[in-house]
């Protein structure tokens, strides 16, 4: 599948490419391209556009949420741990949410480094899939650890 976007990625456009690699497609073509570009680029090459205007996942939905957000709750709206990513991710990428999840403004924060450290958006999607994974599994455990605590109180 392709997928395209605005270059230059950073909260919303990098967590996307790491939902769309990890859970929709093990083996997506990426292109970032000038925001103005991706609306074409999607009709031209039957790519799935996000985080832009006119994009299938635009920056900001009809219901106000980001294109991560909005594809978890298109598509995985049972997964937990993806919901909560959505609420982190979606308070990450807007300034007036930063409060909204204790985690954004740390998100946004590691962000606002990626390209300072990426020679170019592939590689920051490459580099980046280590936090989101992180991210994912920490949730995941924490989950877990919830879990377990819930049903052992249960049981007194």
């Amino acid at each position: 599948m392709k997928w395209v976007t605005r270059e230059s990625i950073r909260v919303n456009r990098t967590a996307t490419c790491w939902l769309v690699q990890r859970f929709i497609d093990p083996n997506p073509e990426f292109i970032f391209v000038a925001p103005d570009d991706v609306s074409s680029i999607q009709v031209n090459q039957s790519a799935i556009g996000f985080d832009a205007p006119d994009a299938t996942y635009p920056h900001k939905n009809e219901k106000g949420l980001c294109s991560f957000a909005a594809l978890v709750h298109q598509r995985f709206s049972d997964n937990a741990v993806l919901m909560e990513m959505a609420r982190i991710v979606q308070a990450a990428d807007f300034k007036d949410q930063l409060d909204d999840h204790p985690a954004a403004r740390g998100l946004q924060l590691i962000s606002h480094g990626f390209p300072l450290v990426a020679r170019d958006d592939h590689e920051t999607v490459r580099r980046a899939a280590f936090l989101y994974d992180a991210l994912y599994d920490s949730l995941l455990d924490r989950d877990k650890e919830v879990s377990a605590m819930s049903t052992n109180q249960s049981k007194s």
